[in-house]
C-alpha cells in the first residue's frame, strides 16, 4: 500500500504512519527482560499552528512511511494547534553522542543522517542536527552483504559477498533515504524500580543515510533520522526480540490534558485492557470495526465501508494526530454529530477542516463510540475530537479523502484524537490490540519477567535546552519507554 503525503499544508502534520516499499519478514517471538526509557518530545510542542494545512500535511507525510511499529516514548498532545510529530533523543556510538530521531510506529528501520552526506539537512528550527560518524565510534562496524540481516532488504538486487550492505527506502510521496547499514551500540535508560532508571546499552543495526530526497531533505523541521517501531525483523523491537531481550509487546498512554505520557515495552499488569484481534493480513496495526455510534444512534453504513483494498479494517496509529475515515463513513458521521446543532454556521479552513464559532459547553456535542470484534469499544469525547484554533472558533478533527492505497481504496486511521487519555496495548506476540480509559499522568504498572517484580512507570514532561528550539517551544514533553527482558543487553 502506498500512502500519499503530498499535502505539506495541513495534511502532513498528523498522519503518523507512512508506508515505505521496504519488504521484511516477521521475527520470531521472544521473552523480555529489561526495562528501558527514552526521552522524546513533540516536533510541534507549544506551537499555535495557524496554517492548519501544516497539521494535515504532517499526517500525510507520516502516512507515506507507514510500515509497522516498535517502541519509544512519545510526547506532546493530540491538539492540532500545539503538537503532532514526535521525536526522541537517543545515544549512539562509543563515546555516545545524542541524536534526535522521529518516532514512527508506521515504519521499521532506524536510520540517521551520516557524516559526509551531501543531500542531508544542514540545520533545523527544531534541534541541533548531529550527523553520525562511524569513524568516530570505536564500536561501529559495517554490515556486509554476507550478514543475514542484509537479506531483509530484498530490494537491493546486487549485493556481493564482502561488500557493504546498502539500503534504500522509497516512501509514498516519492521521498527516499538510502545509504549503508551499520552495527553499533545504542545507549538506553534502564528502568530499575518504581519511577527509577539506570543506564544500559545494546547493539543494533541501523541505516547510515548518505542521500535523502523530497521532504526528508528539507531542513525547516528536520531531525537526525527516523526510528521505526514495526513488526518486521529490521525494527528496533524486533532486533531485540530476536536476541531474546524483549517481548514484542508495547503500550502507550497519551496525555492531551497535561502533555506527555508513557510508552512502554513489556507486560502491562495494571490497568487491564479489553482486546480485539489484529487483522493478520495487514502490514499495519489494523483491527476490524463493526459499527459506529454517535450518542445513542448507530450509523447506518454500507457493508465493506472500511475495506481499503489490501488494507481492510481500521489502522490504530499513535503517530497520526487526526482520525481519517472513508467518505462513505465520514459524511454520515459528521451529519449525525452536527444534527443537534442546526444553528451553527459551518465554514471550511484550509479546504480540509469543518469549523464553526461556538461559545457553549462542548459536552453538548455527542460522544462517538467505535465497536470492534470481541466486544471491544473505544469512545471519543467531543473534548477529544474538537479543537480550538483561535478565540471561539472550533474545528472537527475528523478527516476524509486524500489518503488512498495504490488500488484506490480509502484508508481508515484512528490517530491520537481517538487514542488520547487511554492506555493502548499492542501485543504483537498474541496478535491483539487493547485499550482502556486511563489517567496518563498517573503511571502504569509493568512486570519484570526475571524477578516477577511489578514496577510503576510514570509519565514525564521533559525540558531540553537547545539553542535552536528554546525560542520555538512553550511546552516540551517526554514519554517513558520501558523494556522488560531476562538477558542483559
Amino acid at each position: 500500500m502506498d500512502l500519499t503525503r503530498r499535502h505539506w499544508s495541513l495534511s502532513a502534520i498528523f498522519l503518523s504512519a507512512a508506508l515505505a516499499t521496504l519488504l521484511i519478514s516477521p521475527p520470531s517471538s521472544a521473552a523480555a527482560t529489561e526495562n528501558l526509557a527514552f526521552q522524546v518530545r513533540s516536533k510541534f510542542a507549544g506551537k499555535r499552528e495557524k496554517d492548519l494545512g501544516a497539521l494535515k500535511a504532517h499526517d500525510a507525510h507520516r502516512h507515506a512511511r507507514l510500515l509497522s511499529a516498535i517502541d519509544l516514548p512519545l510526547g506532546g498532545d493530540s491538539q492540532p494547534e500545539s503538537t503532532g510529530l514526535y521525536f526522541a533523543k537517543i545515544g549512539l556510538g562509543t563515546p555516545s553522542r545524542d541524536y534526535h530521531v522521529q518516532v514512527d510506529t508506521g515504519s521499521d528501520i532506524l536510520w540517521v543522517n551520516c557524516a559526509g552526506c551531501i543531500s542531508c539537512p544542514r540545520k533545523s528550527d527544531l534541534v541541533d542536527l548531529t550527523p553520525y560518524d562511524s569513524g568516530a565510534s570505536s564500536t561501529a562496524k559495517s554490515v556486509s552483504c554476507d550478514d543475514s540481516f542484509c537479506s531483509y532488504f530484498n530490494q537491493i538486487s546486487e549485493c556481493h559477498s564482502g561488500s557493504t550492505c546498502k539500503y534504500i527506502i522509497q516512501y509514498g510521496d516519492q521521498s527516499s533515504t538510502s545509504g549503508h547499514l551499520v552495527r553499533d551500540v545504542m545507549h538506553l535508560n534502564l528502568v530499575t524500580g518504581n519511577r527509577q532508571t539506570g543506564s544500559t546499552n545494546g547493539t543494533i543495526i541501523f541505516g547510515c543515510g548518505s542521500k535523502q530526497s523530497g521532504q526528508l531533505g528539507e531542513s525547516v523541521s528536520a531531525v537526525d533520522g527516523i526510528m521505526g517501531f514495526g513488526q518486521s525483523n529490521s525494527s528496533f523491537i524486533s532486533q531485540l526480540a530476536s536476541q531474546g531481550k524483549v517481548k514484542r509487546t508495547f503500550a502507550h498512554c497519551l496525555d492531551n490534558k497535561n502533555g506527555g505520557g508513557i510508552f512502554a515495552i513489556g507486560e502491562v499488569v495494571s490497568p487491564k485492557v479489553k482486546t480485539t484481534p489484529m487483522l493478520s493480513k495487514s502490514a499495519h496495526y489494523s483491527v476490524s470495526l463493526n459499527s459506529i455510534e454517535v450518542g445513542n444512534s448507530v450509523l447506518q453504513l454500507s457493508s465493506g465501508a472500511f475495506d481499503s483494498g489490501d488494507d481492510k479494517g481500521v489502522i490504530v496509529d499513535s503517530g497520526t494526530t487526526l482520525v481519517y475515515l472513508p467518505t462513505a463513513v465520514y459524511n454520515p458521521l459528521i451529519n449525525e454529530i452536527l444534527a443537534s446543532h442546526p444553528e451553527l454556521n459551518l465554514h471550511k479552513v484550509q479546504d480540509a477542516f469543518t469549523c464553526f464559532r461556538y461559545t457553549d459547553n462542548l459536552d453538548r456535542f455527542p460522544p462517538v463510540t467505535f465497536q470492534f470484534d470481541k466486544s471491544a469499544s473505544l469512545t471519543v469525547t467531543p473534548r477529544d475530537y474538537l479543537f480550538q484554533i483561535q478565540g471561539d472558533t472550533w474545528c472537527l478533527g475528523w478527516q476524509t479523502g486524500g489518503l488512498q492505497t495504490k488500488d484506490g481504496g480509502e484508508l481508515s486511521i484512528l490517530g491520537d484524537m481517538a487514542l488520547s487519555n487511554k492506555l493502548v496495548v499492542y501485543d504483537i506476540e498474541n496478535q491483539v490490540i487493547g485499550w482502556t480509559n486511563h489517567n496518563c499522568s498517573g503511571g502504569i504498572q509493568v512486570k519484570d519477567e526475571q524477578s516477577g517484580a511489578v514496577y510503576t512507570v510514570g509519565a514525564h514532561n521533559l525540558s531540553w535546552s537547545s539553542s535552536l528550539a528554546v525560542s520555538k517551544f512553550l511546552t516540551i514533553v517526554s514519554l517513558l519507554v520501558l523494556f522488560l527482558s531476562n538477558i542483559a543487553l
